[in-house]
């Protein structure tokens, strides 16, 4: 299997690596200025370290001007045949400029795994007439400073067809990963699937972020714990409009925490909060992550608790602890001193004020 992977973060290091590892060619497309990738690094949970060689290529989509490159097959529109996969392990809000990367190749099968809503509408959008499959990755990772990445929780990852007869490519890629040592899990409806996860992603993140709170610290609190209720809530309530019930992922028992949130709060609270604080893996919720990391913007708040107000709108259903969360992660992303005041009004995450 021929694999060109955009994107080559913690995740993508991840999953290019299973795949390498276990026979597959894979391809790093590199941005420009960035060190060539020769091979992925990953320390498994148990702290035994791999390694997997990759080939590395420039995105010409970032160059301008003539570049020697491009002549010597290091340019991904110069390969001598068209890839069987192309992995987009990308953020979400980076997804433009990937697909644009690998626009020579609108025929070649697309992996998407970024997290929240939208990237598989963003993808067929582009790629009108390209068989497409999603991903779920429950695994939890996190890059080092020295380019390796630390698997910190096994997990696995869920896999879809959305577009396009895929299904032998998926069956294929259910082996590479499974051989890797990762949970894997042919699901048969994708936009359940990837709502599934989203109710995953959810849980203690924006609330972390706007707050600088371990999720621990979140869920000790009854009126913060209402929050994270109450979001969660209002996601259920919008993927049973579209007609869609969470299902259980790989490594991540979802079905169970759908269920524990509507339990009495007495109940339900000590159970999310083990969720909570064992999902990552002792990783930092992305939104605090993304916020901590002074990138500025948005994040991926707008794929995450702002997919669950736009389709709230779309089915007339209110989702206002969604809607308040995302107001106020941008106003912290504006202004971080803005923190202090969320931690003296928590419930204004509630009311919107």
């Amino acid at each position: 299997m021929r694999v060109v992977l955009v994107g080559a973060g913690a995740v993508g290091s991840l999953l290019g690596w299973a795949l390498a590892s276990t026979g597959a060619d894979v391809s790093v497309v590199r941005r420009r200025g960035s060190t060539a990738v020769a091979e992925l690094v990953v320390v498994d949970p148990v702290g035994v370290q791999h390694s997997a060689a990759v080939r590395s290529m420039s995105d010409r989509t970032t160059r301008s001007g003539s570049d020697p490159t491009t002549r010597s097959g290091s340019d991904p529109a110069t390969l001598a045949e068209p890839p069987d996969l192309i992995l987009l392990a990308v953020k979400a809000f980076d997804l433009p400029a990937a697909l644009a990367a690998v626009a020579a190749w609108p025929s070649t099968a697309v992996l998407t795994v970024q997290n929240g809503i939208g990237a598989e509408e963003a993808t067929l959008e582009a790629r009108p007439q390209g068989p497409l499959l999603a991903g779920s990755l429950t695994a939890s990772v996190e890059r080092s400073a020295d380019g390796s990445v630390r698997w910190l929780r096994r997990g696995g990852i869920g896999l879809a067809a959305v577009q396009g007869d895929v299904a032998e490519l998926r069956d294929e890629l259910v082996g590479h990963v499974r051989r890797a040592g990762l949970l894997t899990r042919a699901l048969p409806e994708w936009r359940a699937m990837k709502w599934s996860k989203l109710l995953a992603n959810l849980v203690a993140n924006a609330t972390s972020g706007i707050l600088d709170r371990d999720p621990a610290a979140i869920y000790a609190d009854p009126v913060l714990y209402g929050v994270e209720r109450v979001q969660l809530q209002e996601a259920l309530a919008v993927m049973a409009a579209q007609g869609l019930r969470p299902v259980g992922l790989p490594g991540a028992p979802i079905v169970w925490l759908a269920r524990a949130v509507g339990l009495p709060p007495a109940i339900g609270r000590p159970i999310l909060a083990r969720a909570a604080g064992g999902a990552r893996g002792g990783k930092s919720p992305s939104l605090r992550l993304h916020l901590a990391s002074g990138a500025g913007g948005p994040g991926e708040i707008e794929q995450l608790n702002g997919a669950v107000v736009a389709a709230g709108a779309q089915f007339g259903l209110p989702t206002p602890v969604n809607a308040a969360l995302v107001a106020a992660y941008a106003d912290v992303a504006a202004d971080p001193s803005r923190r202090a005041w969320y931690r003296a009004h928590p419930e204004a995450l509630t009311s919107g004020r």
